[in-house]
């Protein structure tokens, strides 16, 4: 099966894909305004996702995604004080498990936020993050 390309829209006459859509509301859902990430690594992100599955990313596979670009992006205090600690520690596991497996959807998230220069510059030093 063909997969379905990701659209941003244009000029107002054709809307955005639905991934783009639950990208943006998953964003929001963790307290990061979509207009705070680039369009090309929303694009990138989706495209990552698909990767990842062999048909469509499921619509629960946003958030988690979600929660480990904004962590990324807020960096720990931010990210805690929106989404809990409970939710931080979860995010900071994962980030623990990618430096390991640096093939995951989640190595190649973090390492998406380091080259577009989205990376807060606690999680570099908490981690221990270098892009070389």
């Amino acid at each position: 099966m063909a997969r379905r390309r990701s659209s941003l829209g244009f000029f107002g006459l054709f809307g955005r894909s639905g991934d783009l859509r639950d990208l943006d509301a998953a964003l929001r859902s963790v307290d990061l305004h979509p207009a705070l990430v680039p369009e090309g690594v929303k694009l990138t992100i989706v495209n990552l996702m698909k990767d990842h599955w062999p048909d469509e990313p499921p619509s629960q596979a946003y958030l988690p995604v979600a929660q480990l670009f904004g962590y990324c992006l807020a960096g720990p205090g931010a990210f805690e004080q929106t989404n809990g600690s409970d939710a931080m520690l979860d995010v900071e596991r994962r980030i623990d498990r990618a430096l390991d497996a640096t093939d995951s959807l989640d190595a190649q998230l973090v390492l998406l936020s380091m080259h577009a220069k989205l990376m807060n510059s606690e999680v570099v030093e908490r981690f221990g993050l270098s892009a070389e």
